[in-house]
């Protein structure tokens, strides 16, 4: 792939980025696919640039490394692995670039997985009392916590059935301490997540939990009755005394933070039934549709990451905010930390020379309305701009008392806070306003600057329009899935490693062994 500086549209954008107009008089675009709308209208852009933007799509050869993952090459160069989390989600009725044998296993694990929560749920699956049981603790970190917690807390609010899951990602005691004490010992299932089966943190809180279990009078040859594995690397699991009937299987062509597809997805199919798990991979197949075949001027993640690219090389913006105007997508944007910032956090090009451009981003945010009275204030003045993606939901709410009010309150917010940041407020505007409120002509001299608002501060509005189900929040990650791949293209950067992770977990290992 070419270096970003050598396409001749990066160096038009580069000419273009001094004179980038104001969002007082913005540009409508927005873009649809299937349940998602993106407002990308308070983006300091024009045609002219939209249009040299579009082009590093085609100049980048990304359509080209796309149909590359799709055919399973090994995209992921430094460890010679093909990429395929797509074809986890794929309809087995569909085309399988990938192969028969793929498609194959793919299918059979999934049933295997999603049968077995089902057998859970209904209480099929005892402990040694002959109990069904009460809870399931996911013990995993990383791709293996933040995808399944993500995605439990997003649909636990509209599951029918909801099975009480718990999650442990830290062997920190005081983070063990408070889940064990509210699950009961007896009835307690334990899924170990991990790729390796060797991830310091969780085989700490695997040993944990088998000796909490053994402490509460669980008889030590059935102690494994109350764990299940999930791993690509099920020989590891078996020496670690997991039955192979438990063992949930995915590849190592599932990079962890596009493992939620996987058997990884284990803990949703278990908390919100399966239902909501296949729904989710439905959502999420439709998009990887629409990225393959939307035109360039009509697809979403091309743009997420079109605009991404214009904010961080060529307006200079170091960080981006996801924040979320909806509770249930509360941890959204601790996922999306790892799958951007994990993801395209590099700094050498896929042939090995340093990049010459800046890559991902520091990806932060939270929820709108508890942002907006704490880090609003440094997104409306402070010396840094930060772009931010505005996520929201359209929701009758819950069946609770004034639920259509508040819900009103929460998008009369957003919009408001998205017009404040590109509008802002000139020292003109704000003297008038005081003068409106009746400020002596000492104190608007004195007040002015510190109530001027520079304004011009881009955003995207992202919407899903019909409710958050399994179906939207597959399409919602796949975006953004798929926004990562495509910047890491152009970038000129390999996405699907993470060897800056690998050195720290070295370096703990000598001195634990020291």
């Amino acid at each position: 792939m070419p270096c970003p500086t050598s396409l001749p549209s990066w160096q038009s954008l580069k000419e273009q980025s001094g004179s980038a107009p104001g969002l007082r008089q913005p540009l409508p675009f927005q873009v649809q696919a299937e349940e998602l709308v993106l407002d990308c209208s308070l983006q300091r852009t024009n045609e002219l640039i939209r249009g040299r933007l579009a082009r590093l799509i085609d100049e980048a050869g990304v359509t080209s490394l796309l149909q590359q993952m799709i055919l399973g090459q090994a995209i992921n160069h430094t460890e010679q692995r093909p990429v395929l989390h797509m074809a986890l989600r794929a309809n087995a009725k569909d085309n399988q670039p990938w192969g028969d044998a793929i498609a194959k296993a793919i299918q059979e694990q999934r049933e295997r997985f999603l049968g077995f929560a089902e057998s859970v749920r209904r209480g099929e699956m005892l402990n040694h009392l002959g109990q069904g049981f009460s809870h399931a603790v996911n013990l995993g970190i990383g791709g293996s916590d933040l995808g399944p917690r993500m995605a439990c807390a997003a649909l636990s609010p509209g599951a029918d059935k909801r099975f009480p899951v718990e999650f442990l990602s830290s062997p920190d005691p005081w983070a063990i301490q408070d889940v064990l004490q509210r699950v009961d010992p007896l009835r307690t299932l334990f899924i170990v997540q991990s790729k390796s089966f060797s991830t310091q943190e969780t085989m700490a809180l695997l040993e944990t939990a088998k000796a909490w279990l053994l402490g509460q009078g669980v008889p030590r040859d059935k102690l494994m009755q109350q764990f299940v594995a999930v791993t690509a690397q099920p020989a590891q699991a078996k020496a670690h005394g997991f039955d192979e009937n438990k063992t949930f299987l995915f590849w190592d062509w599932v990079g962890g933070r596009t493992s939620v597809w996987s058997a990884i997805g284990l803990p949703i199919a278990l908390h919100c039934g399966r239902q909501s798990f296949e729904e989710m991979l439905e959502g999420a197949a439709l998009i990887d549709k629409h990225f393959q075949t939307a035109p360039s001027e009509g697809n979403m993640a091309y743009w997420l990451a079109l605009f991404g690219i214009w904010n961080r090389n060529f307006l200079g913006y170091t960080s981006h905010a996801v924040v979320c105007y909806d509770w249930r997508l509360r941890l959204l944007p601790a996922f999306l930390q790892q799958l951007e910032m994990e993801s395209n956090g590099k700094r050498t090009q896929v042939n090995g020379e340093p990049s010459k451009v800046e890559t991902s981003p520091v990806i932060w945010g939270g929820l709108g309305l508890d942002g907006q009275h704490a880090y609003f204030q440094m997104l409306h003045q402070g010396t840094d701009v930060v772009p931010v993606d505005f996520i929201a939901v359209r929701s009758k709410g819950p069946d609770i008392s004034h639920a259509v009010r508040n819900l009103s309150i929460v998008e009369e917010n957003l919009q408001a806070q998205r017009r404040s940041l590109s509008e802002g407020r000139n020292t003109e505007e704000t003297v008038q306003a005081m003068q409106e409120e009746n400020f002596s002509p000492e104190r608007i001299q004195q007040l002015a600057p510190h109530r001027t608002y520079p304004g011009n501060r881009p955003s995207n509005h992202l919407l899903l329009t019909k409710d958050l189900t399994g179906f939207s929040l597959g399409q919602l990650l796949a975006v953004y899935e798929h926004k990562v791949f495509t910047q890491a293209a152009i970038w000129n950067i390999p996405a699907f490693d993470q060897w800056g992770v690998e050195l720290g977990k070295t370096m703990v290992v000598k001195n634990y062994r020291a």
